[in-house]
């Protein structure tokens, strides 16, 4: 019972928190900008809740349309359903639980954001098979993940504002940028089985676009400050979030791609305490 357990958290990848945070993040970003500095607690509370169910269905649905491919990759060939401590069915049994769960909890909520939700499903159900179809999966991962922007403000006030969406192509810009960098360490893997990405799209010119979408979601933070009129505590932590940008070049320079990836952490943790530092100047 124990090694199943273990096996289930393994599929929904809750020993690797990483996309659970940077999944977080924006929905924070919206969470305080929407509540002008006090979101609602029971707001605050279901959507913190919904990151950790709806990322874990992810995961879930994530592996079992990647099942055939992750055994041929040497990051993923360990995972449950390509071993076999996980059978196929129970997967698909655990990302219904996990959907119905995602979906009591936004039941919570006013009818808009429920209707909003239907959205968030199917970005996130679709994504796993778009590396089939395109070149952008990418983008379908960023509009996944940023899909709680528009459901926050939703929730939160009622209504999807014009900042709302501006703060939604942040969330997802970066994503393509980031998840572009943890593509770079199964390009030549993904090259061999016929998968698609972003970098494999973008060829020699790879790492200098990955800069470039990494420049576009700073100058939008820029512009996000300037219309939210925001303390000058924010605009300093969009400077320290450029500066790990800075640093996550260094990092894919030197092909250390997972810890690129995994740095973009604390620019999500630090745009969010300039946001929360403004509201409380």
């Amino acid at each position: 019972m124990t090694s199943k357990i273990v096996a289930y958290s393994k599929l929904m990848r809750l020993d690797k928190p990483i996309g659970m945070f940077l999944l977080l993040w924006p929905t924070l970003w919206a969470l305080w900008i929407a509540g002008e500095g006090w979101p609602k607690v029971q707001i605050l509370v279901v959507f913190l809740l919904g990151v950790v169910v709806m990322r874990s269905a992810g995961c879930v649905i994530n592996d079992i349309a990647d099942r055939s491919f992750d055994g041929r990759v040497e990051r993923t060939k360990q995972r449950p359903l390509v071993t076999g401590t996980v059978r196929l069915k129970e997967a698909i049994i655990l990302f219904l639980l996990l959907n119905l769960l995602g979906f009591l909890l936004v039941l919570q909520l006013n009818g808009l954001t429920i209707m909003l939700s239907f959205v968030a499903l199917i970005l996130a159900s679709f994504y796993p098979f778009t590396k089939r179809i395109t070149y952008f999966p990418q983008v379908v991962l960023g509009a996944a993940f940023g899909w709680s922007v528009p459901m926050v403000f939703a929730a939160q006030t009622g209504s999807v504002p014009v900042i709302a969406w501006l703060i939604y192509a942040i969330a997802i810009i970066w994503p393509i940028a980031y998840d572009s960098i943890y593509a770079l360490s199964d390009k030549a893997d993904d090259l061999k089985i016929g998968l698609k990405s972003t970098v494999i799209f973008f060829g020699k010119f790879d790492v200098t676009i990955i800069f470039l979408l990494q420049a576009l979601v700073i100058v939008s933070l820029f512009l996000l400050g300037y219309f939210l009129h925001l303390a000058n505590i924010y605009y300093l932590s969009v400077i320290l979030a450029s500066l790990l940008m800075g640093y996550q070049f260094y990092l894919v320079a030197g092909k250390h791609y997972h810890r690129a990836f995994l740095n973009n952490n604390w620019v999500g943790l630090i745009i969010f305490i300039g946001i929360l530092l403004s509201y409380r100047h």
